[in-house]
């Protein structure tokens, strides 16, 4: 489905990934690790469209896409959820999904159905500024927002950074439901508890390269081994 290969891509002068590849295949829901700095983000970025690889090829599908504008790539199915938990603030939570729902062509009414499903409360904030949400309901508004009209790729960033504990069993929650449901899913997260219950596979990322790559039920499961390479 997706294939990375022999990828670099720099700031400037600076390299921040190093001939990186790697693979997803269709639902599967695969998790990237590593230390701050490793270039979890870049990875991300670069494969959604917003950066674009100075050597190597990206393929979904089979089809060509490194180098084509993050618009584009959403169109084809392709969404990433940022890290920074943005929202469109002064808007209600209802024209977040809104604006979602126009751009993909699915009915409001059902991208307002699967975001209660998947988190009842937002039923009680539906006209409520998305801007006066809680982190957590922000990160859950936004891969409710994402999930409008069944992508057939998300890239998610830190779902769970800075959140409090009851908020992070709803992020584990909803992505098992995407797991169950074979929404095909490349992750990045730093809560091995969370890594070692979902990853069908792990790639270890230091210093710009992957390092590793972890298959076994058994290794993946070992959230101790995991912890070294934080």
């Amino acid at each position: 489905m997706l294939e990375v290969s022999e990828i670099d891509v720099s700031y400037g002068h600076a390299k921040v990934l190093h001939r990186v590849s790697l693979n997803l295949r269709q639902g599967e829901m695969v998790f990237v690790v590593g230390r701050n700095g490793a270039g979890k983000t870049t990875l991300l970025q670069t494969i959604s469209g917003l950066l674009a690889p100075n050597t190597g090829r990206i393929l979904f599908h089979g089809e060509e896409i490194h180098g084509l504008p993050a618009e584009k790539l959403a169109r084809k199915g392709i969404r990433f959820v940022a890290q920074d938990k943005k929202v469109f603030s002064e808007l209600t939570v209802r024209s977040n999904l809104e604006l979602a729902s126009y751009a993909t062509g699915e009915s409001l009414d059902e991208a307002v159905g699967r975001l209660t499903r998947i988190y009842p409360k937002f039923q009680e904030f539906l006209e409520r500024k998305a801007g006066g949400l809680s982190g957590g309901q922000r990160e859950i508004l936004l891969i409710g927002r994402a999930l409008v009209g069944k992508p057939k790729l998300l890239l998610i960033d830190e779902p769970t950074e800075g959140l409090a504990a009851i908020v992070i069993e709803d992020i584990f929650r909803i992505l098992n439901e995407m797991k169950i449901e074979k929404v095909s899913a490349f992750i990045v997260e730093q809560n091995l508890s969370i890594v070692s219950r979902l990853a069908d596979r792990i790639y270890i990322l230091k210093e710009g390269k992957i390092i590793k790559e972890m298959t076994d039920r058994a290794e993946i499961g070992r959230t101790a081994d995991l912890e070294g390479y934080l």
